[in-house]
């Protein structure tokens, strides 16, 4: 158990790594937090300093996700006797939680970090590959639409627990867990939270689409 808390809090403190706010300090030396919708995600690096650096913070956010969501399946069942967990799945997806939870409220900026949604990504793309895939696909297509990042991140994380639901209800039914399917709901529902002055902006006709910089949705 010491070492799987161990594991936990290693999750949490990757998942706090303020990619955003580094690089644009190494890059620029300024603060994003001071600039443009002062989020320290990847849209707003992308806006603010250039998006090849915007790539690189959506990279490595991502793969704040990725990585102990992996450690956990690969290599902590060859540590630790994990079989006191009723389902395989509690403890990536723990990890996988509390990754996003350290980057949201990242205790190196006095817990106010970005929205989620690139280490949501990671998590999810690790666990659910194609369900991620076809969410990717309707963030693309809303924000070749409408132009808004927010937009896009908000229904593409919403329709995640419907795609995963639709998906193995006609192709895949011996490996539907409803374990998985709450966390869905759940990081939907936390991205849907964390974006509310997005939605605010956008009901108001004050949102920004992402071309050029300045006060824009970001993801």
């Amino acid at each position: 158990m010491i070492i799987v808390a161990l594991v936990l809090i290693v999750s949490f403190l990757i998942g706090a790594i303020p990619n955003g706010y580094l690089i644009t300090n190494l890059v620029s030396g300024m603060d994003i937090r001071q600039h443009g919708s002062k989020n320290i995600g990847a849209t707003n690096v992308g806006r603010v300093i250039g998006w090849k650096y915007g790539f690189i913070v959506l990279v490595l956010d991502a793969l704040k996700g990725v990585l102990p969501v992996l450690f956990v399946s690969l290599y902590l069942p060859s540590l630790v006797n994990v079989n006191f967990v009723p389902d395989p799945l509690y403890l990536p997806l723990a990890a996988g939680a509390i990754s996003i939870l350290g980057h949201v409220y990242t205790p190196f900026l006095g817990f106010r970090g970005g929205k989620g949604v690139a280490t949501a990504l990671g998590v999810c793309l690790t666990l659910v590959p194609i369900t991620t895939v076809v969410a990717i696909f309707v963030f693309f297509t809303v924000y070749k639409i409408s132009g808004y990042v927010s937009l896009g991140s908000i229904l593409a994380s919403g329709s995640m627990p419907f795609i995963y639901k639709i998906f193995h209800i006609f192709f895949n039914q011996n490996n539907y867990s409803l374990t998985m399917l709450s966390i869905l709901i759940c990081i939907a529902l936390l991205i849907l939270i964390l974006h509310r002055e997005n939605i605010r902006r956008l009901i108001k006709g004050e949102e920004l689409k992402a071309v050029g910089r300045g006060k824009t949705g970001d993801a």
